[in-house]
């Protein structure tokens, strides 16, 4: 199930894509031959079987010898959807055919149609005009809609509560800090998992009375490969202490992220590399302020990303201890 779960994220774009255009497909079929199949009116008389085809110019040509309207007898004709010399040949073709006064008033016909100058065909251009706006509409519709539907999406994830980094407040019981003889100022446990591509959950420090010490959090540091989810291969934690001009930050990085030299080169600027093992623990300390973030869950995610490069699901717990004369110390002008 894993294995479909990865390889459905590695490639929900193209299956995405795949989806709409069968999708679209089948509705433009079932629309065509079902609910609004094509069907064909004010046909010219090119377009109609030989028997039709005769009889209508019979008539027409009856019509004229009796009107004498070549105006009214060339838009009965279509004469601009015949190809040159197409409808003279098929009137005389059909007089020699047919004789008597029809043959008469078909020849008549055809000599009076070959004295005026032929009514401008339309070209290609303007006969595919209507299609050609129909598709632009279409596509511009479907822009709309797809930027509308990537939007949301995009705020959605913006918009995630807090609650889904699984934060716990200091008030929680707290567990037991090896080397610390005293519980620490506040603690606080969040969770990071493959999906949550906005994760940067971040906590306020405070003394008991309410006095604000500081910040720290954990984020997104790097990821790697291509398509969503994004595949997190190092995370940051960070320090903020309001004594202090400096924001302390460490990389944890997986055990490929960790191994591999360029990777490392480019995380190198950030903060301390630590390779992320269950149980491990890294210290970040500033002025006033000592963090503890252990790692307390690891999970890593599988796919066509090499093994261990990207998290499935990371638990981390972070204990803050004041150092002492915290609560007195000024901060640097």
């Amino acid at each position: 199930m894993n294995t479909l779960l990865n390889f459905y994220n590695d490639h929900k774009m193209g299956i995405t894509f795949g989806s709409g255009v069968l999708l679209g497909l089948l509705v433009g079929l079932l629309i065509g031959w079902v609910f609004w199949p094509t069907g064909y009116y004010n046909a010219t008389p090119a377009m109609l079987r030989q028997d039709f085809r005769d009889d209508y110019l019979v008539w027409v040509a009856r019509e004229y010898a009796a009107t004498r309207d070549l105006e009214q007898a060339q838009q009965r004709l279509g004469v601009q959807f015949w190809e040159d010399g197409a409808l003279r040949a098929a009137l005389e073709d059909l007089a020699q055919r047919r004789g008597g006064d029809d043959a008469q008033y078909l020849m008549q016909l055809a000599q009076d149609l070959s004295e005026v100058p032929p009514v401008e065909q339309k070209s290609l251009l303007e006969r595919l005009r209507p299609v050609f706006l129909v598709c632009g509409a279409g596509l511009i519709l479907a822009g709309l809609v797809g930027l509308a539907y990537f939007g949301l999406q995009r705020v959605r994830g913006r918009e995630r509560p807090p609650s889904e980094h699984a934060l716990a407040s200091r008030e929680m019981e707290s567990t037991q800090w090896v080397g610390e003889e005293a519980p620490p100022l506040a603690q606080y446990v969040t969770t990071y998992t493959l999906g949550d591509d906005y994760y940067d959950p971040s906590f306020s420090i405070e003394t008991e009375t309410g006095d604000f010490l500081g910040e720290c959090g954990v984020g997104i540091s790097e990821t790697i490969g291509v398509g969503d989810p994004k595949k997190v291969t190092a995370l940051e934690v960070w320090l903020f202490d309001k004594n202090d001009i400096r924001t302390v930050t460490k990389v944890l990085m997986s055990e490929y992220a960790f191994h591999d030299e360029a990777l490392r080169a480019s995380l190198a600027s950030k903060g301390d590399l630590v390779l992320v093992e269950p149980g491990a623990e890294v210290v970040l300390e500033t002025a006033t302020l000592t963090l503890r973030a252990r790692v307390t869950e690891l999970r890593y995610g599988v796919g066509q990303l090499p093994d261990s490069s990207f998290f499935q699901r990371v638990t981390l717990e972070l204990g803050v201890w004041a150092k002492p004369g915290a609560e007195e110390a000024e901060a640097p002008l």
